[in-house]
């Protein structure tokens, strides 16, 4: 699969539906051996859906559509929320696919939309957290970033571990990324 069978763009509100199916799906496949399997059972496409109806239009959020027009991931970023991590002012919220398009470039040119954004609104830095037992803990990685601390976070009920992964610097990260890809 080359890079001119899947487009990315900016959200519309009529995409919630669509991001919703990939947030719960691309969450009970990546966390199907982390959280407990009766939580993943509850995440509803509807709830998910609202929330997304809710993000959409506060921008930041960018889709992923294979050659049938089908959204198979989406990310979303904005200011960092924490407010913890000097000079790291943006956040990459969310990034997800659905597994078999995973490993195909789509994750990376999902990942460049939000940094040309943040970079775009005049973010300098970036970081994103990342659940441990998390694998694409190595895609944050090959695109450059630092691990700069571990949090705990609760979920379900339980204490989990996350890494977060910091870009000082955002600027060659959009330049290098936007090389390689093409917008809608």
């Amino acid at each position: 699969m080359n890079h001119s069978s899947f487009i990315i763009r900016k959200a519309v509100i009529e995409d919630a539906m669509g991001i919703a199916r990939v947030h719960v799906d691309s969450w009970r496949s990546t966390y199907a051996t982390i959280f407990p399997q009766e939580y993943l059972n509850r995440l509803s496409y509807e709830k998910s859906e609202k929330l997304w109806l809710n993000n959409i239009p506060l921008g930041g959020v960018y889709v992923a559509e294979n050659e049938v027009g089908e959204i198979i991931g989406f990310s979303s970023g904005g200011e960092e929320r924490s407010g913890k991590y000097n000079g790291l002012d943006g956040e990459l919220y969310a990034i997800y696919l659905i597994e078999k398009y995973q490993r195909k470039g789509v994750g990376s040119a999902l990942f460049a939309a939000v940094t040309t954004e943040l970079k775009q609104k005049g973010y300098q830095g970036m970081l994103v957290l990342v659940v441990e037992d998390n694998h694409s803990y190595r895609f944050y990685e090959a695109l450059g970033g630092e691990k700069i601390d571990s949090i705990e976070m609760s979920m379900a009920g339980e204490k989990y571990g996350e890494i977060v992964y910091g870009w000082r610097d955002i600027t060659p990260l959009t330049l290098e990324i936007n090389k390689r890809f093409t917008y809608r």
